[in-house]
């Protein structure tokens, strides 16, 4: 079993790079063999994937199914993948994820769908690698990897503001990567100033790092967390995001809302917490802070759009400020509900964009004025997209409740932020996505259908049903067992919290 799991990291992260080179061989006027070869390849990938839950040791705390190859040796410099509970269920997301984007694709790009295939693969190769690499080298030259077939979905195949929304995304990722090459520099010099060589091996900076002087492991602490806080989007500076799904494609919304922004809470846990424990307990009250405003800020914000899909995007920066809530509250029950929400917005918020490109297909307009009354056209519509509106809002019985509900949990009970006040204010945010996605549900779904346009839309199709009906199955099914995925990453999470307190003790005593 064990060498199933090997075979599921190489395959989960070489499948798309060899589907993005199979797709280039193509002739360009075959669209079809180029989009079921890039859905093949997707496939493949996700079915070689599971192995890393159905073979992954539960009881282990550790990064399992290990590949290292020496890359650089002058530079401790490794090809060092693994993985631990976390990381193998966002992998298994991305590869399951991929295959819905790139088939919902298939009757709504009609231009240079060579590259566009092409592109969507290397992305995939690129977001697996970074939640596969254990070693900083390789983790940072996969996550700028990711920039480019993303500058160029949203700046070839986007809206009308593409160009700005691109830059903008590329931008925004570029500065607060700089500072983090600057830090896993720095952490290998310290690495051979203290443990006898330059190191870019994760396992070995998780023992190192958390003995770097405080005051300078709070610079790295931040250099790291611009970065990834960036990503997420964290409030302020989630400023690129709203532009970004607005202007990106329906597939491209898919995977920045499902993917890409677990790339940054998912290095907040990897690299902020693990490797600066001290750093992490002294900055926790800042971020939780940044974290509350940004459940609030983006909830109220969602509240006043006019555009659907602005108003989604808008939902993502409330929803994640939940998850980074959940990642400094640093206990296990905070820690456990921010990855399991990481996985539900990566299953609901991806069927809210497919939802609303499902209407955007027939009407070529996302404006909420010119919809009403959807029901009496689309009825197995408005059951998919109710579906996936009150897994948004956190409805009992559906994935998202159970994120939230440990959130708060581990932010009320947190021995870090020292105050309930985190877990009531966030709390508000359930009740303002209640009013934003249920007045836009009501107003796009209901009422009377008085718009011509309207009178004939076709209800969803076999493939868009194709598309939902896997997400759907998903969202339930984690509402009502999320055991039977939160199971994976309770032993690294409880390494992780503990790992924290050790530290935070040790500081405490050596400052008596």
């Amino acid at each position: 079993m064990g060498e199933l799991g090997y075979l599921a990291v190489l395959s989960s992260l070489f499948v798309p790079l060899v589907g993005t080179l199979a797709v280039g061989f193509i002739d360009r006027n075959q669209k079809k063999a180029i989009q079921w070869t890039t859905l093949v390849f997707s496939l493949i990938s996700f079915v070689l994937s599971l192995p890393l839950l159905t073979s992954f040791n539960l009881s282990d705390s550790g990064f399992q199914f290990e590949i290292n190859k020496v890359w650089i040796a002058s530079l401790g410099v490794g090809f060092h993948l693994g993985v631990d509970g976390m990381s193998a269920l966002l992998v298994v997301l991305t590869t399951l994820i991929m295959p819905i984007a790139i088939f919902s694709s298939f009757d709504a790009i009609n231009k240079r769908e060579k590259e566009y295939y092409a592109m969507l693969l290397f992305l995939q190769f690129g977001m697996t690698g970074v939640f596969l690499a254990l070693d900083t080298f390789l983790f940072y030259v996969f996550w700028e990897l990711i920039l480019i077939p993303m500058y160029f979905l949203i700046g070839i195949w986007g809206g009308q503001d593409r160009i700005y929304a691109a830059v903008k995304f590329f931008l925004y990722t570029v500065v607060g990567s700089l500072l983090m090459l600057v830090a896993i520099v720095w952490l290998g010099y310290y690495a051979q100033q203290n443990a006898g060589g330059f190191t870019a091996d994760i396992v070995k900076l998780r023992e190192i790092a958390p003995t770097i002087p405080s005051h300078i492991q709070q610079w790295m602490f931040l250099a790291f967390a611009l970065s990834f806080c960036i990503k997420v989007p964290l409030f302020p500076l989630h400023t690129w995001l709203p532009d970004a799904h607005v202007q990106a494609p329906t597939a491209g919304s898919v995977i920045l809302a499902g993917i890409l922004l677990k790339l940054g809470t998912y290095g907040l846990i990897r690299f902020n917490l693990e490797l600066f424990p001290q750093a992490s307990v002294t900055f926790a009250p800042i971020l939780s802070t940044l974290a509350v405003i940004g459940i609030i800020y983006g909830a109220l914000v969602a509240i006043v759009q006019t555009d659907v899909k602005k108003l989604v995007a808008y939902s993502s920066v409330s929803h994640l400020g939940f998850v980074v809530l959940g990642i400094f509250s640093m206990n296990q029950e905070g820690v456990q509900g921010a990855i399991i929400q990481m996985i539900n917005h990566g299953l609901s918020t991806p069927m809210l964009f497919l939802c609303v490109g499902v209407i955007y297909e027939r009407r070529h307009t996302r404006d909420i004025s010119e919809f009403g009354g959807l029901t009496s056209v689309m009825p197995r519509f408005c059951v998919l997209f109710a579906i996936a509106m009150f897994a948004s809002v956190g409805l009992p019985g559906l994935n998202g409740f159970v994120g939230e509900y440990l959130t708060l949990v581990g932010a009320f009970q947190s021995p870090y932020l020292h105050s309930w006040w985190y877990a009531i204010l966030s709390a508000t945010g359930v009740i303002f996505a209640a009013v934003y996605l249920l007045w836009m549900f009501q107003r796009v779904m209901f009422g009377t259908n008085d718009n011509p346009k309207n009178h004939s839309l076709q209800d969803v199709t076999r493939n868009e049903m194709a598309t939902l009906i896997p997400l759907v199955i998903l969202i339930v099914w984690l509402g009502v067992y999320p055991q039977s995925f939160m199971k994976y990453s309770a032993q690294s999470t409880k390494s992780v919290v503990e790992k924290i307190h050790k530290h935070h003790q040790g500081t405490m005593q050596a400052s008596r």
